[in-house]
């Protein structure tokens, strides 16, 4: 099959990042790989999941893409996630020449971790806004002292049940203009906002003092980690959370912080039919994106748009927004959370503007057809064709759930396997072989079963429902707490997750990471950035909290 791409060098990829055109830079290794270096604008798109995520975040099929990989065994990723997508109608791929080797053989930086711009962000708010934060220690002393407080966990609900500070109310950041008023009734009592690490507490407690809200807040600095490093117990399972109800008088007021500080940002609101014209442009890239929260999108959302609620997408814009330099429409029902978000964004460096409900109902995209990528009925087998299977010859079981998965329990004779090592896989199977994958979700196999075919394996069938259908089969479930071996699991970044599992040591290299990645920028990557203290008029609560 012929190449659908162009092979250019590290250099011209970082002009490019620096040029007025729109580009769209694709790192197509897998999460663990990503995370060990990557470019600073590089964004996360492992192959596994290339045809799944690609429309979400590069919907105009015109924009110019990069694609890089290790750059090991001639780019061969790159290559074939770059036929995929010419399949799929994109025009314009490149691929990056060595790969992650090309770029820091041109002398430029790989940055370890993930969702860098907004980590890096987060840091350069501390800085720029001198957003106050208060320590594990002194913090622990306040509650033992049972000093009046509200502590609020800034993080996703799911987040803050697994592990918080004791005490915590959960209220991810995308809900604190909203929702504020109905947990901190009195205007005299301190604030403190927490989240795993640092970005969030930062962003958390910096969004409510640029709103000019009448409470001290301030940060708690590096977050449960800080806690736990400070030999402090963490409090697992809270159900706590914001209330679902805001009283009218709440939001009036709320709305009207949100609309003044919108102002001072230049944020403006586009009518339907400007708006309309962002999506219609064949030259721009436009997100539409509903920052509300999960129930509220799934309850009444706005039909061509995206949901991203509004702290998440501060915190991991790169997992929303792939193209660099594109234009961003947010929408809300309260004309309180999309205005705040907004603000963050034009300092993010995207040119961003609002639009009203209703107006955004009657939106639509053009040219953006779904492309069904699921399994058809013939590809799958049930547990009745699985029993007929058990201990014959020539079977191959592959598991592309998670490596953490797989070790917790996976059907007997089953490995453990990826989209971009299938070959490596079935190294020894014969291309009449019966192969069977299962995966979490059908159109995860479906995508590797397309591979497999063009590897010419023609015997190719999907678990209809994954690790259940082996289980109703009568498969036995087995555990393999080692295996894959660490070094294979590139699913998996070890750097993020382990903090989270009481490696202290895994916690304070994570927290010198954050404080360390300003320091690692060139000026063309800070350059982005647009951090405006004056506009967000931060200067109240400048009593402090002690």
């Amino acid at each position: 099959m012929a190449d659908t791409f162009s092979l250019i060098p590290a250099t011209t990829v970082r002009e490019w990042l620096n040029d007025e055109e729109e580009i769209a830079f694709f790192d197509v290794r897998e999460a663990g790989e990503f995370g060990e270096g990557h470019p600073f604008f590089a964004v996360p798109l492992p192959y596994s999941r290339l045809e799944l995520d690609i429309v979400r975040l590069a919907p105009r099929r015109e924009v110019r893409i990069v694609l890089l990989d290790a750059g090991t065994d001639d780019a061969a990723i790159s290559r074939r996630a770059a036929r995929r997508l010419h399949a799929l109608g994109y025009t314009r791929l490149f691929v990056l020449k060595d790969g992650a080797r090309g770029w820091a053989a041109a002398g430029y930086t790989l940055f370890k971790g993930v969702n860098v711009p907004s980590k890096t962000f987060g840091e350069l708010v501390e800085h720029a806004y001198e957003t106050p934060h208060i320590s594990a220690a002194d913090l622990a002393r306040l509650k033992a002292e049972s000093a009046p407080l509200i502590l609020l966990d800034g993080r996703t609900v799911e987040e803050h049940t697994k592990m918080t500070i004791p005490g915590a109310v959960s209220c991810p950041n995308g809900e604190l203009a909203y929702r504020f008023g109905a947990l901190a009734a009195d205007p005299r009592t301190p604030v403190v906002i927490h989240c795993a690490g640092r970005t969030r507490s930062i962003i958390g407690a910096q969004l409510l003092r640029s709103l000019g809200v009448p409470n001290p807040v301030v940060a708690l600095e590096n977050g449960t980690q800080g806690w736990a490093l400070a030999g402090l117990e963490l409090e697992h399972g809270s159900a706590r959370r914001y209330p679902d109800s805001v009283e009218d008088s709440v939001s009036s007021e709320a709305r009207d912080r949100a609309a003044l500080l919108a102002a001072r940002f230049a944020v403006t609101t586009l009518d339907a039919r400007a708006a309309q014209a962002w999506l219609d442009a064949a030259d721009r890239t436009t997100y539409l994106l509903d920052v509300r929260s999960a129930a509220e999108f799934a309850r009444d959302g706005v039909p061509a748009a995206v949901h991203a609620p509004g702290g998440q997408l501060l915190q991991a814009t790169d997992q929303t927004i792939g193209v660099r330099r594109a234009r961003v429409l947010l929408v809300d029902y309260d004309g309180i959370r999309a205005p705040v978000i907004a603000t963050w964004l034009v300092q993010l460096g995207l040119e961003t503007a609002l639009v009203e409900a209703r107006d955004a109902h009657a939106l639509r995209r053009h040219g953006r057809q779904a492309t069904a990528h699921g399994a058809v009925e013939e590809d799958l087998i049930d547990a009745d064709g699985l029993r007929k299977l058990r201990g014959a010859a020539d079977v191959h079981v592959l598991d592309l759930r998670s490596s953490a998965a797989y070790r917790v329990g996976h059907p007997e004779r089953a490995r453990w396997s990826i989209r971009p090592r299938l070959a490596a896989a079935l190294e020894k199977a014969g291309r009449s072989h019966r192969i069977v994958l299962l995966a979490d979700l059908q159109e995860l196999a479906a995508l590797a079963a397309v591979d497999l075919r063009e590897a010419r394996f023609s015997n190719v069938s999907i678990a209809k429902d994954g690790i259940d259908t082996f289980r109703q089969a009568g498969y036995p479930i087995e555990a393999s707490p080692q295996t894959p071996a660490d070094r294979e699991r590139i699913d998996y970044l070890f750097f993020v997750h382990d903090r989270h599992e009481g490696n202290l040591d895994a916690a304070r290299a994570y927290l010198a990471w954050e404080t360390g990645l300003i320091a690692q920028c060139a000026p063309d990557e800070l350059r982005q950035f647009c951090i405006d203290v004056q506009a967000a008029h931060a200067d109240t609560l400048a009593q402090p909290i002690l």
